[in-house]
């Protein structure tokens, strides 16, 4: 049965003369359907499948209301007529299309804005061809019917209409379909009976919600047509997704100058501190259930580490913090390959929950770690934070039933370590955090960072180096919008912040939250944050970070974005050409000349080189 809507929200709008579309009669009758028995015009699949089955069943109950359907806004009259019938509360709208104000663009303030209609019906017009005018102004449609027309290709500028659930393209004149349409994500409906159609494009396969794909009527080929009915819609995506041509990969992405080089006096070389920061997907989360629009070789460890390596070691960075890493990862790979590949060594801890598991699973515990140069740096101090217990050393923390409710219940870690140049004798302090990330929990994530800080500031001081340079990775699960970012960059959060909600944390809920980290800032804070640092169909935003004292060091350049004319053609990571859903961020920074905490005898070491692009071989 098709969703139909009584509700104003969803309700039907007919066709609209004012989208300019061509219009004809619409066709007088619809093709046989699967149980019918004309010798003239049989089913393309009556002859290739038992007639019976859950998916031939329904196969054949789609099809027989799709050729039902064949008169002009069949659908729009169906729902005025169920409303006529229905309480009068709830009426149709019938609203002219042409009367509502184009969808917002992406900034826009008003993005969230409600339409009075979502569904779109074309249906039975004898349409030769649709107008720009819908993929320009009506991306908020969640239903489209444009099916019985004498439409003989469908525009690649559909797949502008990111919000559809249900299109119906049948009884038309296509031979094919644009692979375009793979970017759909959301279609649960996708019917095409009654067509020409021999071949799916594979592009389809990441349309992974779908649950019903109708094909019946066309001249499919048999393997589709026998999957389709013995196994059903989503066996059909996962075969064109498991056999889809992997496409070029982008451009590579580019470090973009921040600070100009010519701001040197040149009187002495200037010394910086490159460092990568990257959440590479722990390998039990990469999953089918978890990203089903990824081929599942694609989400293979032994596919994922190489790209991962590749990636990383491309830029050649004095330090490597990562997330989502596990104990076995680290253990049997990283550790090994970013030596024998780089020079690094490294440091990790899992999360805290690798005390209480079984011993079978503890190497399945994800955790942080960090990997430095080894023959430029020495590890002069490391520490672990483990949040859940640091909360429950403070005494203001346990008057709170929330300190055991909600933060005592998250396990996350953060890893910090003192860097010591070599040659120089100067040093860095580098942390590395993965903070929780249900967005329904932005008081834990405050609670956590600000753990983070007050942690990172004792550490420091027991190193008896003031103003010492400190940078400070991870990935936040917090956007540039939040209370996180709000604090980090303010040095201070007021107690009645709206991300604590009415949680109640000691002093953080009744002083508010202050650091004395007071200079830190963004690494992308000057050319502004990216686009993403993570990128699914559910989700595309900014929630890693590089943040660093801004008092003793500058940042002199960062990683950019990701070309926008490939992005445009993926619905997200990863993919097989990012083995993550996070991206890798990156920033070369410059120490300022007047330190504290460097030797004032020595000369300084030059590391002047931007970071490096790193094109040798890895180790296997």
């Amino acid at each position: 049965m098709y969703p139909y809507s009584t509700s104003s929200v969803n309700s039907f709008v007919r066709y609209p003369l004012s989208l300019g579309s061509t219009m004809v009669p619409s066709k007088p009758t619809s093709l046989p359907s699967l149980h019918q028995s004309s010798p003239s015009t049989p089913s393309h699949f009556s002859t290739t499948i038992e007639s019976s089955g859950t998916h031939y069943d329904r196969q054949f109950s789609y099809a027989q209301r799709s050729r039902q359907a064949a008169s002009p806004h069949h659908h729009a009259r169906t729902a005025a007529l169920l409303a006529r019938t229905a309480t009068p509360a709830n009426p149709i709208t019938m609203t002219n299309p042409a009367s509502i104000r184009p969808i917002p663009q992406k900034g826009a303030e008003d993005e969230e804005h409600t339409y009075p209609w979502s569904t779109l019906d074309m249906g039975g017009m004898g349409l030769h061809n649709l107008s720009k005018v819908l993929t320009q102004h009506y991306l908020f449609l969640t239903v489209l019917y444009i099916n019985h027309n004498n439409l003989t290709v469908l525009p690649s500028s559909l797949s502008k209409l990111v919000n559809l659930t249900i299109l119906d393209a049948s009884a038309n004149q296509l031979s094919n379909i644009p692979p375009e349409l793979g970017l759909l994500v959301q279609l649960k409906e996708l019917l095409l009976f009654d067509n020409q159609l021999t071949t799916l494009p594979t592009d389809l396969g990441t349309l992974y919600q779908l649950e019903t794909l109708g094909l019946d009527g066309n001249p499919i080929d048999s393997e589709t047509t026998q999957l389709l009915l013995e196994e059903g819609a989503p066996a059909v995506i996962a075969n064109l997704r498991e056999n889809a041509e992997v496409g070029m990969p982008p451009p590579q992405r580019e470090m973009i100058r921040v600070l100009d080089t010519d701001d040197d006096d040149g009187k002495e070389p200037v010394e910086t501190l490159s460092v990568l920061c990257y959440n590479v997907l722990c390998q039990k989360f990469a999953n089918t259930q978890a990203y089903g629009y990824t081929p599942s070789w694609a989400l293979g460890w032994d596919y994922r580490k190489e790209l991962l390596m590749t990636e990383i070691l491309r830029w050649n960075t004095d330090v490597v913090c990562l997330q989502e890493v596990e104990m076995s990862q680290f253990e049997d790979f990283f550790r090994d390959r970013f030596e024998e590949a780089g020079g690094y060594e490294g440091i990790f801890f899992p999360k805290s929950r690798v005390k209480i598991v079984p011993d079978e699973e503890r190497r399945t515990v994800d955790g942080c770690a960090i990997f430095y140069k080894a023959a430029r740096f020495k590890l002069v101090a490391h520490h672990l934070l483990e949040y859940s217990q640091n909360a429950l050393q403070r005494a203001d923390f346990k008057e709170s039933e929330d300190t055991f409710n909600r933060v005592m219940t998250k396990d996350n870690v953060a890893v910090m370590i003192l860097l010591q140049d070599i040659k120089t004798g100067s040093r860095a302090i580098v942390a590395n955090s993965h903070i929780h990330s249900n967005p329904a929990f932005t008081d834990v994530k405050l609670v956590q960072v600000g753990l983070l800080l007050e942690e990172i500031e004792e550490f420091t001081s027991k190193q008896a180096a003031a103003n010492i340079p400190t940078v400070i990775c991870g990935d936040f699960n917090s956007t540039p919008d939040s209370g996180v970012y709000e604090f980090l960059t303010k040095g201070s959060i007021k107690q009645g912040h709206s991300d604590f909600g009415q949680h109640v944390y000691g002093h953080y809920t009744t002083k508010g939250l202050s650091h004395n980290l007071a200079s830190l800032k963004s690494a992308y804070a000057t050319i502004g944050e990216l686009p993403f640092t993570n990128y699914t169909p559910r989700f595309r935003g900014v929630l890693d970070y590089i943040w660093y004292t801004a008092d003793t060091l500058d940042t002199a350049s960062v990683l950019g974005p990701i070309d926008q004319d490939y992005l445009d053609k993926v619905v997200g990571f990863p993919n097989p050409h990012f083995p993550s859903d996070h991206i890798a961020i990156a920033a070369q920074l410059r120490f300022k000349k007047a330190r504290s905490n460097t030797r004032s005898h020595s000369h300084p070491h030059s590391h002047t080189n931007s970071i490096q692009h790193s094109d040798h071989n890895n180790k296997q």
